[in-house]
């Protein structure tokens, strides 16, 4: 008679054990996919954002007391900018497309 309690009480702990890693396992997926979603939001998000401006409005505005030289330099550094963000969007397009 108690080695059929001994051989419950095994196969009831092994039950409960598999039960334990197998709830483990699951939260443990469960978390990841819902990382990998909310990292794919934030890509489509950033994908969506609106443009950014490229400075040029700011520039007809400007007061003529701006000499060329420095308005030459402020428009280099302003292309400098939208290829960069350019650069940066393919990137984003090219990882949403690969997902």
């Amino acid at each position: 008679m108690s080695q059929y309690r001994e051989s419950s009480t095994a196969s009831l702990s092994s039950l409960i054990s598999g039960a334990v890693l197998g709830a483990a396992g699951l939260a443990w997926w469960l978390f990841s996919e819902a990382e990998r979603r909310q990292q794919t939001r934030k890509q489509r998000a950033m994908l969506y954002a609106p443009r950014i401006q490229d400075g040029s409005e700011a520039l007809e505005t400007s007061s003529p007391a701006i000499k060329n030289e420095s308005s030459e330099q402020l428009e280099q550094r302003v292309e400098q900018l939208n290829a960069a963000i350019a650069d940066v969007r393919k990137q984003l397009e090219d990882l949403g497309g690969r997902n």
